[in-house]
């Protein structure tokens, strides 16, 4: 019974959160294709912690702990295998798929993917604590690193829409796509352990969330106003 209420604490975030940005979308998706990328979103985060902690262990063998393995550590061990593993699913899944009929669709599944990433990701967390532990932590997290997977994929999902409008500046967008991920989910994920010593932490990661909340809002609006052939 224990086990049922983590899991449901664990989805319940990301599930809300799919709901709000579903909303957003002109031409709703077909819910058969909505749960496929979650649920491969879900798998994605299995090779993600193992990667992970092969990386982290390699990283701090390597280089001891300075700050160059710090660096290692949130920007490349975790942000960016995170962020790549998430845009893999809606590569192979969804970009030449008849599903993908509008520019915002990419940012729409690549939230979707992440959504589901954090939901596997979320269950795993909780575990560790008692069930009022977990309700606590579940509420924080909904605000916090839940949301910000989909942001973070949202904006690499902005720029990976613009670059089947400019095929001969795909190479970059997709590169300034995974920096810009990257580099707020590395930051946010710092701020947050900071947040352990010094609770005036908090403000990096309220700041990362409200301004990448407000870049993937500007983002959607954007693409809609752009013509709806988008062939990768």
């Amino acid at each position: 019974m224990n086990s049922f209420l983590y899991i449901i604490l664990g989805i319940l975030p990301s599930f809300i959160w799919l709901c709000y940005f579903l909303q957003k979308d002109v031409h709703p998706e077909s819910n058969r294709m909505v749960l496929k990328i979650f649920l491969y979103g879900m798998i994605a985060a299995i090779p993600a912690a193992l990667i992970e902690f092969g990386l982290t262990d390699s990283i701090f063998t390597t280089f001891g702990k300075s700050i160059l393995s710090t660096i290692l550590y949130f920007f490349v061990g975790v942000a960016f295998i995170e962020e790549f593993l998430k845009y893999l699913v809606v590569r192979e899944k969804v970009l030449t798929s008849a599903e993908m009929d509008e520019p915002t669709d990419v940012i729409l599944y690549l939230i979707i993917a992440a959504l589901g990433f954090a939901a596997l990701e979320n269950i795993l967390y909780l575990l560790q604590f008692k069930i009022f532990q977990a309700i606590f932590l579940t509420s924080f997290r909904f605000v916090g690193a839940i949301f910000l997977h989909a942001l973070c994929s949202g904006t690499l999902g902005y720029f990976l829409a613009l670059s089947c409008y400019r095929p001969e500046k795909k190479l970059s967008l997709l590169t300034l796509g995974f920096i810009l991920a990257t580099l707020f989910h590395g930051t946010f994920n710092y701020g947050i352990i900071k947040m352990e010593i010094n609770l005036a932490w908090i403000l990096l990661p309220i700041f990362i969330i409200i301004g990448l909340a407000t870049f993937v809002s500007l983002g959607f609006i954007k693409l809609k106003k752009m013509k709806s052939v988008c062939k990768f």
